[in-house]
């Protein structure tokens, strides 16, 4: 379905939605393909303030506005109470923008802007699209969808959330400089300073670490070191003193600590294995690049979703899943039993290959061609 024709032709695109990695790098892959094949087309996002897409929007290139606006915490709290007033001023400010900018389509990606906008859009009956990165949609995205005229999913099945006839299957944009992870991969080895005769664990837990995740590894280090496996450990931010100090205390060469890694792309070059949270783009950067993984869900996240794309690879024998409550007392075992029995390690690189899909910005924007 790749089509690489540049087009020129007056078109103007509203892309809706961040607050995560997970939304923002689809948002912006999609914006890069659109102005790929569009040369003249204005691309402009519409975000939440205090969120990374203030940032990373406009360091990609883009213009963007910011909606004041907050989600619902699944505690009680009193914050809630702003909500609803947030969620209005949001939707008036959306139809506003909206009916200044005057967009072609608007392109809803996910997070607390997206649903205004998207909303706007139908008010004023623009053409619509959700891209969905999850297996499992959430509220906002079920609302909508029975509106919108278009969803691009990456998962099959996913008629239970939406009407069959607007869904089109086309995966999650992965990031462009991760399909070339294969061709550095002497160069990624020298980058860390790891050894590339060793087996190598990378973990990681999400750009701000994960708690569960980091405690779990720092239990299995003994096992690690005493099998000569190396790990390439991103911890996040708050625990990256403590593993240090673990890293000094024992002097672990063989253990590499960062709070955060950017060179992702070398990150997965290196991965024998890797031990992840289960968000939609790492599954989608992992299935792509054909590596071996045990997810651990974060249980922080709404309608468990991160459990429900783990499973949607688990029940394909393609990925091994911990929950968090037992990450801590299994990870050991479980990664001892993968590294014991390389069968079992090939079986996981050759099944999780069925779900990548490595055009799928090229898609949904042929799909958002077939829209105008």
């Amino acid at each position: 379905m790749k089509n690489n024709t540049v087009v020129s032709s007056p078109l103007k695109i509203i892309v809706s939605g961040g607050g995560t990695g997970g939304h923002l790098f689809p948002a912006i892959a999609i914006a890069n393909e659109c102005k790929k094949q569009y040369p003249s087309a204005e691309i402009l996002f519409v975000g939440a303030e205090g969120k990374m897409e203030a940032e990373k929007v406009p360091s990609a290139g883009y213009p963007i506005a910011l909606l004041d606006i907050v989600g619902i915490q699944r505690k009680l709290t009193l914050k809630n109470i702003q909500v609803p007033i947030k969620l209005w001023k949001s939707f008036r400010k959306a139809i506003k923008i909206v009916e200044d900018f005057q967009p072609s389509i608007i392109i809803g990606v996910g997070g607390y802007a997206s649903a205004p906008v998207l909303f706007a859009g139908i008010w004023k009956k623009i053409p619509t699209l959700i891209q969905e990165q999850n297996s499992y949609a959430g509220i906002t995205n079920k609302l909508l969808g029975k509106k919108v005229d278009k969803i691009c999913v990456a998962y099959p099945g996913m008629e239970i959330f939406f009407p069959a006839q607007k869904i089109v299957y086309t995966g999650n944009p992965v990031r462009a400089n991760i399909l070339r992870t294969p061709k550095k991969l002497q160069e990624a080895y020298t980058y860390f300073g790891l050894d590339a005769t060793k087996f190598t664990i990378v973990v990681i837990g999400g750009s701000l670490g994960a708690l569960t995740i980091n405690q779990s590894i720092t239990n299995i280090l003994p096992w690690a070191v005493a099998n000569n496996i190396q790990i390439l450990w991103q911890t996040g931010k708050h625990f990256y003193a403590q593993a240090q100090a673990i890293q000094q205390q024992y002097a672990l060469g063989s253990i590499k600590v960062f709070d955060f890694i950017a060179q992702m792309d070398y990150a997965y070059s290196v991965a024998d294995m890797v031990v992840s949270r289960a968000g939609a783009m790492s599954i989608s950067e992992l299935s792509a690049l054909h590596k071996p993984a045990v997810f651990i869900p974060s249980p922080n996240v709404s309608e468990d979703h991160q459990t429900k794309n783990a499973m949607a690879l688990v029940t394909k024998d393609a990925a091994v899943y911990i929950s968090d409550s037992m990450a801590v007392e299994q990870l050991g075992s479980v990664l001892k039993d993968v590294y014991e029995h390389p069968d079992k390690l090939k079986n996981l690189e050759q099944n999780i290959q069925q779900f990548a899909v490595t055009d799928a910005t090229q898609r949904i924007v042929e799909v958002i061609k077939s829209m105008l």
